[in-house]
Formats: C-alpha cells, sequence, structure tokens
C-alpha cells in the first residue's frame, strides 16, 4: 500500500482527498497536516511513500516544503502537488524538485482519480520551465510530463558514457530496480538512481511498481 501524507490547511480539502484515496486500490492516508512545519516533522517518521502537498500553507511555502524534503530525504518520498497555485514559475520551481505530478485546483473527481492511478501504475515526468503567466491544467501537464520525447541534455553532474552504461544494463523483457542496475554498473545506488530517473524523463525507459506485502512499492525500470 502506498502510505499517503495530505498537506493541506483547509479541513474540508483534507477531508476529500481522503475520501478519494479510500476508493483507490493501492493507497492508504497515513496522516494530514496543515502547515509546512508539521508535514516535515510527520516526514521525519521515514514511513511516507507520497505526498500529496497544497502550495499556499500558512507557515511558508509549498516550494519550501519540497526543497526541504529533498535535502531530508533525496527522493525517498514522492510528491504530487495539489493546489490553486498555476503560475509557471510556481510550478517551475516545484518540477525542478522532482515531483511525481501536479494537478490544479479546482479539479474533478475524475481527474484527481486519474493522476494518483497514473502515479500508481509508474507515470511521472519533470522538466522545469519558467513561465510568469497562469498555466491550464492541459499546460500543466505539458510541464510536468516534457522530456518524455525532446530534451535529452544531461542535468549537471552526469556523463554520456555512464547514462549508456545504464540504459544497456536495462532490457525491455525483464524490469529492474535500481539496486539490480547499479551492481551491474559499478555504481551506488543512489547515482544509478540518478539516471535512470533522466532516462525515464526523456522517454529512454519506463518505470513500474512492484507492489510487495507491507510498505512503499519497489520501483523498476525497463527499455521502451
Amino acid at each position: 500500500m502506498i502510505r499517503t501524507l495530505i498537506v493541506d490547511d483547509d479541513p474540508a480539502v483534507c477531508r476529500m482527498h481522503i475520501r478519494a484515496l479510500e476508493r483507490l486500490p493501492g493507497f492508504v492516508v497515513a496522516d494530514t497536516a496543515a502547515t509546512g512545519a508539521a508535514a516535515l516533522d510527520r516526514l521525519l517518521d521515514g514511513d511516507i511513500d507520497l505526498v500529496l502537498l497544497d502550495i499556499h500553507l500558512p507557515d511558508f511555502s509549498g516550494v519550501e516544503v519540497l526543497h526541504r524534503l529533498r535535502q531530508l530525504s533525496d527522493d525517498a518520498v514522492d510528491v504530487i502537488v495539489v493546489s490553486s497555485a498555476n503560475d509557471g514559475i510556481t510550478v517551475s520551481q516545484a518540477a525542478s524538485a522532482r515531483i511525481a505530478d501536479y494537478l490544479v485546483k479546482p479539479f474533478s473527481r475524475a481527474l484527481f482519480e486519474q493522476k494518483l492511478g497514473a502515479y500508481r501504475d509508474g507515470s511521472a515526468a519533470t522538466r522545469p520551465r519558467v513561465d510568469p503567466a497562469p498555466l491550464g491544467q492541459e499546460d500543466v501537464n505539458a510541464l510536468i510530463e516534457a522530456g518524455r520525447s525532446g530534451d535529452r541534455r544531461l542535468p549537471k553532474g552526469l556523463s554520456e558514457s555512464t547514462a549508456r552504461l545504464v540504459e544497456n544494463a536495462v532490457s525491455a523483457e525483464q524490469a529492474s530496480s535500481a539496486i539490480e542496475v547499479a551492481a551491474a554498473c559499478g555504481l551506488s545506488r543512489i547515482t544509478a538512481r540518478r539516471y535512470l530517473d533522466h532516462l525515464v524523463r526523456t522517454g529512454v525507459l519506463r518505470s513500474e511498481h512492484r507492489y510487495g506485502q507491507r510498505g512503499r512499492p519497489e520501483i523498476l525500470y525497463r527499455r521502451r
């Protein structure tokens, strides 16, 4: 089950998210938090798989929560932003913190369930773009999913030769975990994960989840 933390200062929104997650297979609500500080404190327990995060919080921005979270745990926790904030700069700042998706309020129940289902089934990609103009949901989708078939330039700190090594270690027939790829390439798990995530973002690989009896699902990688 995907243990989910809901971060929103509106109790009605929290209740709506809880009801929606109760209808979706594979999710369980672990807790709620009304402030950024409370969310970060709860995340220190280390048992959260996914955060549904509002941007407008009473103490500090959800974007700051995102970046503090990445400093605490790298990519150990996935985040889907659920917010009325739809300006390009905010979306870009969130995307730079490697979010799984971004859902603009208000939205339909069907769209919410579609986004959560897509996350559960392993689809997520980001590439930042700075734009001060307000964005609609389709624009946000394009920003968050950009890179699947577009710009394949490597992020700073990654090399072409190692990217090819990681790419060649993954097959289309059998999915591999980051640990398996790391062992095959002689890399650390964190380094292998950075290359794998880049290859997913650029459409070379696809990711999927393998669910066990308990705990967070294992992310596996496969060639497209």
